[in-house]
């Protein structure tokens, strides 16, 4: 466990950030290397199906996921009043919502898969192999959460090194089981789907042993956790906001899918390689994000509002040099990038062109990412709502239908970029308000 309330600001969120970037590269990485197993080993159709099963898993578990960032929130800044019965009690509360929502969220999914698909508009030859895909995936859900849960507590703590092992071990298995079932199997989107399941399951069951044994903080064992109202309560003041925020980013690419999907399976299967691609692309943003989200926490807690200033000044630094980095290099060999992951020439077109507009505003994305992971770190995450809802619905979803109206498929990809510049400002301007200031659940607020 790190405290990030000392030293310097910079090299505070580097070193807590570095661990996590590492490990989000391998569990990205994993990501890309089954889009390039299942397009030349399955199909685009697969690809496709892939593609658009993974928005509609988003829609279905965005509202658990936000909560679980609220308690995540809790978690950090009780830790950094050093109330360690709190964070205790925040830990198990954390859990025991996980397992029982995702559970939830499993059994309503599996039942109604194949008629969300048709109401995406999904091509018929599609949509029998995206509900293959998504039931087993669904399947699983309770020990995804339940890791994930885990990794995100660990991060609330000021530990990233561990969540980063294990990251790492469940992407080698990952990629180990889906070239076994895929390649020499021949189990098509099966077994990319039980390859998911089975290394989330491992992952869950190693890093819950681990952490049992390790951390004198954790003791996930059912028969010993407890559920605390009052934790809860603070942590839905906190999260229910980041879930409706993530409800309507999930929703928001939902739609986005819909308006892709009129442009059939070739702009659906380019689609999903750039967006692998792209999520490569924003992982310095969104784990420097992350990483001054906790930071953020911590020093609130312990009532140290200067370092947070300085951690963003030093924050917005540093992802922007990785980022413009990043946005030359996509531009330049996008073609060559997207020729990874299929021969057909035409996904390949319609891939480069969207990997060529939205590479070109990445550093928007990132100074968006790090306006709010300031304010979400002070606990004020209704206002990030509101402006995720603005930027999203209408700024992105409105532009893409009109646009890709009358430019085609390309109209879509200029919204993307569209939306984030409006997002960001958006952000500068809420955060130089300063009223994010008088959010936190410790009791360290300031008068404005």
């Amino acid at each position: 466990m790190r405290d990030l309330t000392q030293g310097r600001e910079g090299k505070s969120i580097l070193f807590f950030a570095i661990p996590m970037l590492i490990g989000n590269f391998f569990q990205i990485f994993n990501t890309l290397v089954d889009s390039i197993v299942v397009g030349n080993y399955i199909g685009k159709e697969a690809l496709a199906a892939i593609g658009t099963s993974f928005p509609v898993i988003f829609a279905l578990i965005s509202l658990v996921i936000g909560v679980s960032g609220g308690i995540s929130i809790v978690i950090s800044q009780y830790f950094g009043a050093k109330d360690l019965d709190k964070v205790k009690k925040s830990i198990d509360t954390a859990f025991i919502f996980l397992m029982g929502s995702s559970l939830v969220v499993a059994v309503i999914g599996i039942a109604l898969a194949p008629n969300i698909f048709s109401a995406l508009q999904l091509s018929e030859e599609v949509i029998p192999v995206a509900t293959t895909y998504m039931r087993i995936y669904l399947s699983g859900l309770i020990f995804t959460a339940g890791y994930n849960g885990a990794m995100a507590i660990l991060r609330g703590l000021g530990d990233s090194k561990t969540p980063l092992y294990f990251l790492i071990i469940t992407s080698i298995t990952n990629i180990i089981l889906e070239l076994i079932l895929i390649v020499v199997f021949k189990m098509g989107i099966q077994g990319a789907a039980i390859a998911t399941v089975g290394s989330q399951v491992f992952g869950f069951f190693v890093s819950i042993i681990y952490l049992n044994r390790t951390h004198s903080l954790f003791d996930v064992r059912l028969t010993s956790m407890k559920f605390d109202m009052n934790i809860f309560s603070q942590s839905l003041r906190i999260g229910l906001p980041s879930g409706m925020q993530q409800v309507f980013v999930a929703m928001g690419m939902v739609a986005l899918l819909r308006i892709v999907n009129r442009f059939g399976t070739d702009a659906m299967a380019a689609y999903t390689i750039a967006g692998r691609i792209d999520s490569f692309a924003s992982l310095p943003a969104m784990n420097f994000a992350m990483a001054l989200s906790a930071f953020t926490g911590q020093n609130i807690g312990a009532g140290k509002f200067d370092r947070v200033s300085n951690g963003l000044k030093s924050t917005l630094f540093m992802t922007s040099v990785i980022v413009v980095i990043m946005s030359v290099f996509v531009f330049l060999f996008s073609h060559s990038l997207m020729g990874m992951f299929t021969k057909d020439l035409e996904v390949i077109s319609i891939g480069t062109s969207y990997l060529k507009i939205v590479s070109a505003f990445y550093l928007m994305f990132s100074m968006m990412f790090a306006y709010t992971g300031v304010t979400r770190g002070a606990g004020d995450t209704l206002v990030p709502m509101f402006i995720t809802l603005f930027s999203l619905w209408i700024i992105r979803i409105p532009v893409a239908w009109f646009l890709s109206a009358r430019i085609g498929v390309e109209g879509i990809w200029w919204a993307i970029p569209i939306a984030w510049t409006m997002g960001m400002v958006a952000s500068y301007a809420y955060y130089k308000t300063g009223r994010w200031k008088t959010k936190s659940v410790v009791g360290n607020n300031i008068e404005l």
